[in-house]
C-alpha cells in the first residue's frame, strides 16, 4: 500500500494588526510600481538570481501539489534569436489578419507591434511550460489537475519575484505557441504557456502612463 505523506508543523509568520497593515500597504506599493517593459538593456543578470526567482515560482499552490510545470531558461544568443523569427511571423500573422481591428485598436496605447527585439536583448528568456500530464522512466503516464490555473498562480509568483529583485519583465503569449516545444525540444505532454524575458530596464525606458482600476471597482465585500 502507497504510503501518505506525513504532515510537519506549520511555521509561517504572523504579526500583530498593526504590522499586518503596515506589511501589506509596504507591499501594495512596492508592488504597484510594476510594469510591463518593452525596452531592454543587455546588461547581465547573474544565474544564481534567475535560479532563486524560479525556485520563488516553484513554491505556488497547485492542483493535488502535481507542480504541473518547467521553465525552460535561455540564454543562448542563437536560440533566442531563432525563437525571435518564430515569434515575429506568428505575430505578424495576428496583426495581419488573426486580431480584430478592436484588439489592435485596444493596443495602440502600449505601442505594442510584432517586432519583438526585446528576445534578442534581454539576458535571460524564460518560457513557462505547462504539463497536461506526466510520464514517468517507464512511459506510463499519470494525470495533473486544475493545470492552466497551477501554471497561472505560479506565473503570478514569477513576476513577483523577478519584480522583488529589481528587474523587469513582459508576459508574451505569441498565438499559436506550438513552434516553441518545437525550438526547445519539449516532449508531447508540455505545452508552451508564457515567454518572458528578464533583465533591466534599458536607459531612458519609458512606460504608459496608465492607472489601475480602484479597490471599489474590484472588490465586493459581503459583510
Amino acid at each position: 500500500m502507497e504510503e501518505k505523506n506525513t504532515f510537519i508543523p506549520y511555521q509561517g509568520e504572523s504579526f500583530e494588526e498593526k504590522e499586518m497593515i503596515s506589511r501589506s500597504e509596504r507591499y501594495f506599493e512596492f508592488m504597484n510600481k510594476r510594469r510591463s517593459i518593452r525596452d531592454y538593456s543587455d546588461k547581465d543578470v547573474p544565474k544564481e538570481v534567475v535560479d532563486n526567482i524560479i525556485r520563488t515560482a516553484s513554491s505556488a499552490p497547485s492542483g493535488a501539489h502535481k507542480q504541473p510545470w518547467v521553465f525552460c531558461v535561455i540564454r543562448n544568443s542563437e536560440l533566442k534569436h531563432r525563437i525571435r523569427e518564430l515569434a515575429e511571423e506568428e505575430e505578424r500573422k495576428n496583426y495581419s489578419g488573426r486580431m480584430s481591428e478592436r484588439w489592435i485598436e485596444d493596443l495602440e496605447q502600449f505601442g505594442t507591434n510584432e517586432v519583438k527585439e526585446f528576445i534578442d536583448i534581454a539576458p535571460w528568456i524564460i518560457v513557462v511550460m505547462k504539463k497536461s500530464y506526466d510520464i514517468d522512466e517507464a512511459g506510463n503516464k499519470s494525470n495533473n489537475y486544475y493545470v492552466n490555473e497551477s501554471v497561472g498562480i505560479a506565473c503570478g509568483f514569477l513576476i513577483s519575484a523577478i519584480h522583488n529583485a529589481g528587474l523587469v519583465t513582459l508576459t508574451h503569449t505569441p498565438s499559436p505557441m506550438n513552434f516553441i516545444s518545437k525550438a526547445l525540444n519539449r516532449p508531447e505532454n508540455e505545452k508552451p504557456y508564457l515567454l518572458l524575458p528578464i533583465g533591466y530596464a534599458a536607459t531612458g525606458c519609458t512606460v504608459p502612463d496608465i492607472d489601475r482600476k480602484a479597490l471599489k471597482e474590484i472588490a465586493i465585500y459581503y459583510s
